[in-house]
């Protein structure tokens, strides 16, 4: 999920004011006044020459809505039969991650741990050079993208982080949310992708930051999903119907998407991976050992994090992160 599921809220008061290098860009949702329909905004996008790398729940429907947007898309996996749902779909089988970067003038990276986003890295780097860019929208720690970045650079390309809030579902549907750092002029060259695969995209400054924004959501989602299995697991045990609280739940203040996309499959005991629980484990660990570099104490995400271990020893790896609500009932 990498993440999770994403909601936009509307604001209503300011801010405090606070020092952030942040330019959001969100999918327009209404149409130019009419004296601004010619705009550059407005203009079709010229395809680019992309390579993506890593096929997996989220980076298959990543990868077919860019071809879908008309990019020319040379794509890698490290098991290539991962790769056919995209080949079929237009996109080009390179035979290394080296060769898909020759090809592209930027490559996207889209895999599950950071062990696995260094190691292509490494791999791509000698299809890098001057003029390229490369894009890790995978979710690692600050430190991890740090050694990516000067892999990157060190070939002459640019480097951009930008991890995505979102699961399965806004990945198909192409309504992630990219939050990005590092060279801002790849930024500005990958638009045309990231709106195409997204609904909202944030520029947060330097390298480590959109890594460090990513921790932080996946950490309050964890710890949200920990305390509704909790809650779901509690009105159960005590003779009330669970439909009945996730309908009252959505009538309150406390109401959220992600309640009410997985309070029915929970009830159902049904946990189909849109987000698999070892990927929310592995975000939850990256941002408990985050707050402990910065001295923060999180007893609440810690808390949650000992589900979510438990759940992972009961083998619930590759269900969806919802699957906590065992290890809370066991």
């Amino acid at each position: 999920m990498s993440s999770a599921l994403a909601v936009s809220v509307p604001r209503t008061h300011p801010l405090p004011p606070h020092r952030s290098f942040a330019r959001a860009h969100r999918r327009r949702s209404a149409p130019l006044p009419r004296a601004a329909t010619a705009s550059e905004s407005e203009k079709t996008p010229e395809p680019m020459k992309l390579a993506f790398l890593g096929c997996g729940i989220m980076g298959v429907p990543m990868a077919k809505n860019l071809l879908k947007a008309g990019h020319d898309v040379s794509v890698w996996n490290r098991t290539s039969a991962a790769a056919a749902p995209v080949v079929e779909a237009g996109g080009k089988l390179a035979a290394s991650a080296a060769d898909a970067a020759r090809e592209a003038d930027v490559v996207f990276v889209m895999v599950s741990t950071p062990e696995a986003a260094l190691d292509v890295a490494k791999a791509a780097a000698d299809g890098l050079a001057p003029g390229k860019g490369y894009v890790d929208v995978s979710t690692v720690d600050a430190g991890t993208s740090s050694t990516i970045a000067s892999i990157v650079r060190a070939a002459g390309a640019e480097f951009l982080e930008a991890p995505v809030s979102g699961s399965k579902k806004p990945a198909e549907d192409g309504a992630l949310i990219f939050l990005c750092a590092g060279d801002e002029s790849l930024y500005a060259k990958c638009a045309s992708p990231l709106e195409t695969m997204g609904k909202a995209h944030f520029f947060l400054g330097d390298v480590g930051q959109g890594a460090k924004m990513k921790l932080v959501v996946n950490m309050i989602m964890g710890s949200m999903m920990g305390a509704f299995a909790e809650g779901l697991t509690l009105a159960e045990k005590s003779d009330l119907d669970p439909t009945t609280l996730l309908e009252v739940v959505s009538l309150g203040a406390i109401a959220s998407p992600m309640f009410a996309l997985k309070g029915p499959t929970m009830v159902d005991g049904a946990f189909a991976p849109a987000f698999p629980l070892k990927h929310q484990q592995k975000d939850m660990r990256l941002a408990l050992a985050l707050a402990d570099t910065l001295a923060q104490d999180t007893p609440v995400a810690a808390a949650a994090n000992e589900l979510y271990e438990r759940a992972r020893r009961d083998g619930c790896d590759d269900e969806d992160f919802s699957a906590v609500l065992k290890a809370v009932k066991k």
